[in-house]
């Protein structure tokens, strides 16, 4: 029976002491989560051919609204939108909504290395247009996955998490029932 036990620490000593040296410190690394939720300007006024910028019909601001409701529950922490009406037309009733302010940013310039930095942590609202929006996709998650959205889809709700820097993506669609 002593040999047994003597084995049995033996075996229990043996085993500690290969085991892998642990840090001193039992901290983790935090979790930082930023979700980023990327949606194309509403319906744009095709009135005029020659105006480069449009504001939005009716239905376009009634969608505005419709985001807004969407995104009620969503604790934004910024709002981003290119510099032309239709799309900080499309973010103004959550921008009312939120109390928040709408920052601009230029889809042609921007370093989305910074970006992601300027709102590590933060859930953010980016309006974009039919090709900025999924090529800003493509850029937070990485790879070319996202492809143009067609010129009469503007319900396409894009949510990208990145937790410590790795990236989910996913596409949802909100069909509005906006007044003509």
């Amino acid at each position: 029976m002593k040999t047994i036990q003597i084995l049995t620490i033996s075996f229990v000593l043996l085993f500690i002491s290969c085991k892998e040296d642990k840090p001193a410190s039992n901290e983790q690394e935090p979790v930082t989560i930023s979700t980023f939720y990327l949606i194309r300007h509403a319906e744009k006024d095709r009135s005029d051919s020659e105006n480069a910028d449009p504001e939005l019909t009716q239905k376009g601001l009634g969608r505005a609204m419709h985001w807004a409701e969407i995104l009620d529950e969503v604790n934004l922490d910024a709002i981003y939108t290119t510099d032309f009406n239709r799309t900080s037309m499309t973010a103004a009733p959550t921008s009312v909504k939120k109390n928040i302010d709408i920052q601009y940013y230029d889809p042609r310039t921007i370093d989305i290395a910074q970006f992601k930095m300027d709102n590590l942590g933060k859930k953010v609202l980016v309006v974009g247009h039919s090709n900025t929006t999924p090529d800003f996709v493509n850029k937070l998650i990485g790879e070319e996955k996202h492809g143009q959205i067609d010129d009469s889809e503007n319900g396409n709700l894009y949510i990208v998490q990145l937790v410590n820097d790795i990236a989910t993506d996913s596409k949802l669609n909100f069909n509005c029932n906006c007044p003509e």
